[in-house]
C-alpha cells in the first residue's frame, strides 16, 4: 500500500472574493438608521394585493 498518498487533501489557499449586496445597509439607497414606517408597508402590501386580485 502506498502510504505517501494517504491523508486529507490540502485546503484552499485564498478566501473567495466578497461581493456587494444590492440592498445592503449603509449605501445611498439604504442608509444606516433608516426604517420605513409600518403604515407605508401596509399600504404597499394592500396595493399589491388589489393589483393581483384584478388580474
Amino acid at each position: 500500500m502506498d502510504y505517501s498518498k494517504s491523508g486529507s487533501s490540502a485546503g484552499g489557499k485564498k478566501a473567495p472574493t466578497r461581493h456587494q449586496e444590492h440592498n445592503q445597509k449603509g449605501g445611498k439607497k439604504n442608509p444606516f438608521g433608516s426604517k420605513d414606517d409600518k403604515a407605508a408597508l401596509l399600504a404597499r402590501m394592500k396595493a399589491a394585493s388589489e393589483a393581483k386580485k384584478q388580474d
